[in-house]
């Protein structure tokens, strides 16, 4: 031992070589670490087969429950022709209907005013009441059947339909209001005539939710459904059913996970995704029921499935860390000593790190390694002092300067909306937009919003970049809304911006804008270009072409400025493309523009939607220019409306 002490105090590679012992344990732990990921993804992959397998079998089931009730609906309909002009068995079918299917909770067979002679309302409903199946004739002057959902849609679309979920009680019954939220198959009653009635069979989600509840792979994971409006049909919360959609929880605490698994589960897509689900991180299966438009997931805790993996890692991580403890002690007591005058200058040197600059470092005259890092570091300690001066001043000045253009621009990017799509109850809307600015803050805006039966928009690109921009843009964007909630079209806002914004401008900033105005009724659009990069018209079926815009000047310059307007009837099923001159001025490292020539090209690909629009727009900028530094803000905005 004490041979072994020696030739380790005359020989720094000697000492060098006990380092071996903690690479071999390093070698050790990647061995067994390589181990575990491979063990990880096989059962990861078992536990994606088991809970695919289990929500493919729950959906087959759930489809066969509702083809069920439709073939009920069928036979239904058939005995209802068969007797129209006897109102009094519709009662009796109702009631027949119910008492055959133990998936229905009601059955209404409900008809137009008059259709029956001297009988303005005529609904046969059987359903279940305090357990009891009651039949009655529902329809009078407080329960108009006709107005509601369950009756208008198959009327208006003229075929079978689902309904999204509602709650369908009388107002003075607060007795099991629960078991009355429920969906609806319906179906439309049609003579030569014309439409007659529906036929309307009733689902409880309760009855659902505790068909599908039990369906779970795991011990604590759980189903859900959703309607084709995102609407909960089943979930484990009660809070959640009926009253909340896969997006709600978003509205609340931004979550893209949740909203790209609810986007997907709308789309009728197939599939699994791991997000974060109540601050659970966890495994989703889904698969959509496509004759309902409806999908089914089931939540998998993510610390359920690894569970036995965790358990094994754990056991084996112990001993691995016993092991290398006991290593660690028995090299320790070794590399002291020899590693002592290391050990002293980095203590002197921690010292130097806190702060205190004037500590006198150990001496050591040896020729080895030791010695030169220790003459290396008394050099590098009268250097430090003055560096150290220098780099707080810096470092505090550009922290400061940094948090405050943080906060501009996320000040910025809270004014313009960035929830998408902006106006979910309007089907007939299909707009998206994007925004990203050249600096820390830009001068580029976007802003839309719905007014009396019209839809507002405006797209502005203000002269200069950073700080000064991003305040005029600011004011810019605050004088569309609050001119346009007035109700004024677009000319009138622009010359009311303009006059406010040229007022005492001694800078000369001005911006360039288009303001439109769309009918959501009739389609039409009243517009007013500012200055701004005419928009492209998106024809269904045909070339993407500019809009032909009369010239107005820019926002701010001239207060006396004439601002002409400009109308177009018949818009709808026609996209619009707006952008900024960030667009087609982006240029790629060898200068080149992005131009309009390659702006119509892609605009050329078949339309799908406004968000697939500008994604691959914003593909296409980003392949052009190919890692070189924006020039200019970018801001791009599509919209439709749809007939």
């Amino acid at each position: 031992m004490k041979k072994l002490l020696d030739t380790l105090r005359r020989s720094f590679s000697a000492r060098l070589s006990l380092w071996v012992v903690s690479f071999a344990a390093l070698v050790f732990l990647a061995a067994m670490g390589y181990s575990f990921i491979v063990s990880r993804r096989y059962v990861r992959e078992e536990a994606i087969l088991r809970a695919t397998q289990v929500v493919e079998n729950s959906v087959l089931r759930l489809n066969n429950i509702l083809e069920d009730v439709e073939l009920s609906a069928d036979n239904l309909e058939w005995l209802v022709y068969r007797h129209l002009k006897e109102p009094e068995m519709m009662m009796e079918y109702s009631r027949i209907t119910v008492q055959g299917n133990p998936v229905l909770s009601g059955c209404s067979i409900s008809f137009e005013p008059y259709f029956f002679e001297d009988k303005y309302y005529y609904s046969a409903y059987s359903g279940y009441i305090g357990g009891n199946l009651e039949t009655e004739q529902e329809g009078d002057d407080d329960y108009q059947y006709f107005y509601l959902d369950w009756y208008l849609q198959p009327k208006l679309l003229n075929q079978p339909c689902w309904t999204e979920p509602y709650n369908d009680w009388d107002q003075d019954d607060t007795e099991d209001r629960e078991t009355q939220r429920m969906v609806s198959y319906c179906k439309p009653l049609t003579t030569s005539d014309g439409f007659i009635g529906t036929i309307s069979l009733d689902i409880s989600l309760k009855w659902l939710s505790d068909n599908l509840s039990p369906v779970k792979p795991y011990p604590h994971s759980y189903s859900i459904l959703i309607s084709r409006g995102g609407t909960y049909l089943v979930h484990p919360d009660p809070d959640k059913l009926f009253y909340q959609t896969i997006f709600t929880e978003g509205l609340i605490t931004p979550n893209p996970e949740l909203d790209a698994l609810g986007k997907s589960m709308l789309g009728l897509e197939a599939g699994y995704k791991r997000l974060l689900i109540d601050g659970t991180r966890s495994y989703v299966f889904y698969t959509p029921l496509k004759a309902t438009g409806w999908s089914m997931a089931i939540v998998c805790p993510e610390s359920e499935i690894f569970s036995g993996f965790n358990r094994l890692r754990r056991i084996a991580t112990a001993i691995a860390l016993a092991g290398l403890l006991l290593l660690f002690f028995a090299c320790f007591k070794v590399i002291r000593k020899a590693m002592r005058p290391l050990s002293d200058l980095a203590q002197q040197a921690e010292e130097i790190a806190s702060g205190h600059f004037d500590t006198v470092l150990p001496v050591n005259a040896n020729p080895d390694e030791l010695g030169t890092l220790s003459r290396s570091f008394a050099n590098m300690q009268s250097s430090l002092v003055t560096y150290m001066d220098e780099l707080t001043r810096t470092t505090a000045n550009k922290v400061r300067i940094e948090g405050e253009l943080q906060i501009a621009r996320n000040i910025q990017m809270g004014m313009v909306p960035q929830v998408f799509p902006p106006f979910p109850d309007r089907k007939n809307i299909d707009l998206y937009a994007s925004m990203v600015p050249a600096r820390e803050v830009g001068g580029d805006l976007y802003d839309y919003f719905i007014q009396e039966g019209r839809l507002y928009f405006c797209v502005g690109d203000v002269s200069g970049k950073g700080v000064p921009a991003s305040l005029f843009m600011t004011v810019a964007r605050n004088l569309f809304r609050a001119t346009g909630r007035q109700g004024m079209s677009p000319a009138v806002i622009a010359r009311q911006i303009n006059e406010t914004l040229s007022d005492g401008n001694e800078q000369m900033i001005f911006v360039t804008m288009f303001i439109g105005c769309f009918d959501l009724l009739t389609g039409d659009l009243d517009f007013c270009n500012c200055g701004h990069n005419p928009p492209v018209i998106l024809p269904r079926g045909g070339k993407p072409a500019f809009l032909s815009c009369k010239a107005n000047t820019s926002l701010g310059i001239l207060p006396d400025a004439k601002f002409e307007g400009e109308y177009l009837t018949g818009f709808k099923d026609t996209p619009l493309f707006l952008y900024t001159d960030g667009l087609n001025e982006a240029v790629n490292p060898e200068q080149e523009e992005f131009g309009s020539d390659r702006l119509l090209a892609v605009l050329s690909e078949p339309y799908i939607d406004a968000e697939i629009a500008i994604k691959r727009m914003q593909s296409a900028v980003s392949d052009h220019v190919a890692g070189a530094e924006a020039s200019d803000d970018l801001t791009m905005l599509c919209l439709e409306i749809k007939k």
